[in-house]
């Protein structure tokens, strides 16, 4: 398989302040396609949750089950997915200490958006120079700005 044979996507998200109104931003790449998307919460929402979106709807949007890179600054996310999810889920969606598991419902939707496609998860350091990582955190604070705006949640393209 080549590298024009996988969609790369970036995602980013984020809370001002945390908990806050929030936004999400991912940048998809397929071959020299590319395509932007973010969107937001107005109301409180937390870091986590939005980290959460990105991913989520990045997946989503896809048309057809592909192989997928997924590059996240989010260690909650790529540990989440990667390593707990399982466990949670035999568990009855509780953590190890009982507790019920926190953002149970976008665990979920993003382990029904995952099952559709081959996900590679990768972590990459945040604000670190990676452009398609900073792009993807302007993608989040235009979709926070976007849902500020309009008072509503938001899903754009988000082109300028």
């Amino acid at each position: 398989m080549s590298e024009s044979d996988v969609v790369v996507i970036h995602t980013d998200g984020g809370c001002t302040p945390n908990p806050g109104p929030g936004g999400w931003g991912a940048v998809l790449r397929y071959g020299k396609h590319v395509r932007e998307l973010c969107g937001g919460e107005p109301e409180a929402t937390t870091n986590n949750r939005m980290e959460l979106m990105a991913p989520i709807v990045a997946l989503e949007t896809l048309k057809r089950p592909v192989v997928v890179h997924l590059y996240t600054d989010s260690t909650y996310v790529r540990g989440g997915i990667t390593k707990w999810i399982l466990g949670w889920e035999c568990n009855g969606w509780l953590t190890s200490a009982k507790q019920p598991v926190k953002n149970v419902d976008l665990w979920q939707r993003l382990q029904v958006a995952c099952a559709r496609h081959q996900v590679e998860w990768h972590w990459v350091k945040g604000h670190s120079g990676v452009a398609d990582n900073e792009l993807a955190d302007q993608l989040a604070t235009r979709g926070m700005v976007l849902a500020m705006e309009t008072g509503a949640a938001s899903v754009s393209g988000c082109a300028p």
